[in-house]
């Protein structure tokens, strides 16, 4: 599939898991063997919020695989301490996860901790790094209210 073609087949399947088909139950399991597995760092085109047809390539932290999907947060090298409050009010909520080869400039990053996203696995294009087990364990305790 064409990567533009692969953008509109995300758009049309990302959603919000407010149905929650099941609770997602995150398991560190990172191992280098180009799968998006639960504790890596991985990239994949992602929709935005407010309009779902439009999106960019970015890093997601996989939380978990649901059969052919990936359950997976957004990351992103945008400092979101110094608008917390505004980014709140927003209902957008970060966690800092420091530096990680995901990131060529190796620039610090930070997780969105409530907006699960499911993606198909075949939106993954490549492995970036994988969290360490203890940080990752953080993540999922602290988004554990909209898993």
């Amino acid at each position: 599939m064409r990567f533009s073609g692969l953008r509109h087949a995300v758009a049309r399947r990302l959603a919000p898991v407010s149905g929650r088909r099941r609770t997602v139950d995150p398991v560190w399991s990172a191992r280098p063997d180009g799968l998006p597995d639960p504790g890596e760092v991985v990239w994949a085109w992602v929709p935005y919020e407010d309009d779902p047809a439009r999106g960019k390539d970015r890093p997601v932290l996989v939380l978990a695989r649901d059969g052919d999907e990936v359950l997976a947060l957004q990351l992103t090298s945008k400092d979101h301490d110094r608008d917390a409050d505004q980014e709140a009010r927003a209902g957008r909520l970060w966690m800092d996860v420091g530096t990680g080869a995901w990131d060529a400039r190796r620039r610090p990053s930070e997780v969105r901790l409530n907006r699960l996203l499911r993606l198909p696995a075949t939106a993954v294009r490549r492995e970036g790094a994988a969290l360490d087990q203890r940080l990752f364990a953080r993540v999922v305790e602290a988004a554990r209210p909209w898993l």
